[in-house]
């Protein structure tokens, strides 16, 4: 679990002091030796009220006060009772975040783009990785919640039972609870929703594949059993091809990384009785590779085989002939999230959908 706080309060300014002035004494908690606000205000020269005032709202506070306070943060080592505070006043400055990965660039700039406002509003943001594992979520839920955030923000709308209990007693006892990356239309579970309907993005991606005449098709799904999203765009895009009366085949890349996977697939799509003419992807890592893999067995792309990813990866750009891709707003799923995140912490009504736009990006992989 990754704690990420969002205030940056700049570089220190350092003071320059007679040699005959004393340092101040930091004074030590008893007990644990913590150092606490008073030592820090007394090391600044100021009140604890204006200390917690910095610490809030650095802008309230003059700059050459703000210089000092700085300066003295350091030399004590002073570190915020974040739990003191929200045993103080029932709730704190917290917003708890779950994503699947941490290191894939789609949730990264998710995490982007819902960080800002929330920095600009004072508010924090703690954030875990689920590793597409349900099970692991539960568990991460419960932990997360034991910090008693004022919103959670979980990726996606599949839960466990127990998440799900977690998740309602949470919205029902006050904690702001938005699924984001997802939007569905029933909105079964109750709770606000910022993102785009997956098994219709399937669709889409099939009926480019059908516009330009292909008619045996494939989907790969991804290797992660977790991965619903992708499945139910898999979901969407043999429903779709089937309804136009093409073939449709569907199969599962091989584990491993995700590239030499998409390699790999080329092969068994070659040795198929009704070889398809085009494929779809769950995400642009194995279809990169799947172009990468057709071409170094002389297929000709789109000629030969047609090829659509996922996620509008910089990669999938900078191929030649190019990877036609979906391409998630997942810059603006952050942003949007906040927005409405912000919005119920100021009493606006607490469950609305908010959707958004996937569009497709055409290049050479499709539109030879």
């Amino acid at each position: 679990m990754l704690a990420v706080t969002l205030r940056h309060p700049g570089k220190l300014s350092i003071r320059e002091k007679p040699v005959s002035e004393p340092t101040p004494l930091v004074r030590q908690r008893r007990g644990h030796g913590r150092t606490t606000l008073r030592d820090v205000a007394a090391a600044a020269g100021v009140t604890a009220i204006t200390v917690s005032r910095y610490l809030r709202s650095p802008g309230q506070v003059a700059p050459a006060t703000a210089a000092g306070i700085r300066q003295a943060l350091s030399a004590t080592g002073y570190v915020p009772n974040k739990q003191a505070g929200v045993l103080a006043s029932g709730r704190g400055s917290i917003v708890a975040a779950l994503v699947p990965n941490l290191a894939h660039s789609i949730f990264a700039e998710t995490l982007q783009g819902l960080s800002r406002p929330l920095e600009a509003a004072g508010l924090e943001l703690l954030v875990a990785a689920s590793g597409y594992d349900i099970e692991r979520e539960e568990s991460q839920i419960r932990t997360l919640l034991g910090w008693a955030p004022r919103a959670l923000v979980i990726t996606g709308r599949h839960h466990t039972p127990g998440a799900l209990k977690l998740l309602r007693e949470a919205h029902a006892g006050g904690c702001t609870v938005i699924e984001m990356w997802d939007h569905h239309g029933r909105g079964e579970q109750g709770f606000a929703q910022v993102g785009f309907n997956h098994r219709a993005a399937g669709q889409a991606m099939a009926r480019h594949l059908l516009d330009r005449g292909h008619r045996r098709l494939a989907y790969v799904d991804s290797a992660v059993a977790g991965d619903y999203r992708a499945r139910e765009r898999g979901d969407g895009f043999v429903s779709a091809g089937q309804a136009a009366g093409a073939t449709v085949q569907r199969l599962t890349a091989p584990a491993g990384e995700p590239i030499t996977a998409g390699r790999e697939v080329v092969g068994v799509l070659m040795a198929m009785p009704d070889r398809p003419t085009a494929c779809a992807f769950a995400n642009d890592h194995l279809g990169c590779g799947a172009l990468l893999g057709a071409q170094a067995a002389g297929l000709r792309v789109p000629q030969d085989l047609a090829l659509v990813g996922f996620g509008d990866f910089e990669l999938a750009a900078h191929l030649a002939p190019g990877l036609t891709t979906l391409a998630p707003p997942r810059q603006e799923i952050g942003a949007r999230t906040a927005e409405l995140l912000l919005a119920q912490l100021h009493g606006a009504a607490r469950v609305q959908r908010l959707k958004l736009e996937c569009p497709l990006v055409v290049r050479g992989s499709t539109a030879g």
